[in-house]
């Protein structure tokens, strides 16, 4: 194997944020958002925490992985960004069904004509290649398709 084949095989995808994984099949097997639950009072959090902002209690915490739908809480169509991201675009806040809230980007929706009835609409995560870094290695990004016409 010459050297660039063993560094092309080194390669490998890597998620955008630390509160998403991808299995080791990946992209056979889909990519999640995963947090933990306060065992003191059910507050549940994306990714790893030290301390429940609920209740105080600083564990013991347990692991869990959160679903991939939910509905857009909120939202805002950003017309202006910073040189190699493509604008308009819509960012949200999604309430996924699992009690937690995550920011990303949500397609299927006519920008041209954004309104209240984009609020509850029903949502579901999809992960696509955003960018590569430095060492060659692709990122990973969450984004929301809209699933519904509500």
């Amino acid at each position: 194997m010459t050297q660039e084949a063993a560094t092309a095989a080194e390669k490998k995808p890597n998620p955008i944020v630390p509160f998403m994984k991808l299995p080791e099949k990946y992209p056979d097997e889909p990519a999640y958002l995963w947090g933990v639950v306060c065992n003191n009072c059910g507050a549940k959090y994306l990714g790893h925490r030290t301390a429940c902002g609920n209740c105080g209690s600083t564990g013991p915490f347990e692991e869990t992985r959160f679903g991939d739908e939910g509905e857009i809480y909120s939202f805002a169509v950003v017309h202006q960004t910073v040189p190699g991201l493509e604008a308009p675009y819509v960012a949200a806040i999604v309430d996924l069904d699992d009690g937690v809230s995550v920011r990303a980007n949500v397609y299927g929706l006519d920008i041209s004509k954004p309104g209240p009835e984009w609020f509850g609409k029903r949502v579901k995560m999809f992960t696509e290649k955003v960018r590569v870094d430095r060492e060659g290695n692709d990122i990973i990004a969450a984004k929301f398709k809209v699933t519904d016409g509500k």
